[in-house]
């Protein structure tokens, strides 16, 4: 892609400028680190842009004081740039599922969330954070949530990380990213830091 040029131009009607500012399903799926990192520096570029932006993360805890959390919070707040919402899908909800059912009913409680907000056009860009999870367990319907986005109005952009996107997801997303793991600190016993892994 020399230059930013498309090795394909479509010819489906649309000029140069309706075609750039299409609206953008993306995915950031794998078992690599840094999709959701990846997803917050789209989340900075929406910022600096003056787009409201909605994070909503679906399986991190409400408890962990999440680095990008508290950066975009304040970015958004700062009065230059765009609004930042950030969203918490299930007080104390983390990797350690207690409570299945309970965190079922928040993931699905998050999506009606997302869908009100989507109709209403109330953000340029939605972050749903690990929001592959609960798809790949059948919390939510995959083939809904396609539908969803697919008849979306205006020109909001959704990005979805997590790992094991589903396939119709994957078929429906306009950017796939597959994060791979090469190598990992964990893979000789270190566990997360400060800093690095939040």
């Amino acid at each position: 892609m020399p230059q930013g040029q498309p090795s394909v131009v479509p010819q489906d009607g649309l000029t140069t400028r309706q075609r750039r500012n299409r609206p953008l399903v993306m995915v950031h799926t794998g078992t690599g680190k840094g999709k959701s990192t990846a997803a917050f520096g789209l989340a900075l570029r929406a910022w600096n842009q003056g787009w409201p932006v909605g994070v909503f993360q679906f399986v991190k805890s409400a408890k962990w004081k999440v680095g990008e959390e508290r950066a975009l919070r304040v970015l958004g707040a700062s009065g230059e740039g765009g609004s930042v919402a950030w969203h918490k899908m299930g007080e104390g909800w983390s990797w350690v599922q207690r409570d299945i059912a309970e965190s079922e009913d928040a993931a699905r409680e998050g999506w009606e969330q997302v869908k009100r907000d989507l109709s209403a056009e109330t953000y340029r860009l939605y972050v749903l954070d690990e929001f592959a999870y609960p798809l790949h367990w059948g919390w939510i319907d995959t083939d809904e949530v396609v539908s969803v986005l697919r008849e979306r109005p205006g020109t909001q952009h959704v990005v979805i990380t997590g790992r094991n996107a589903p396939q119709p997801l994957l078929d429906f997303a306009d950017l796939v990213t597959e994060m791979g793991k090469v190598k990992h600190p964990m893979d000789a016993g270190q566990k997360g830091q400060k800093g690095i892994e939040w």
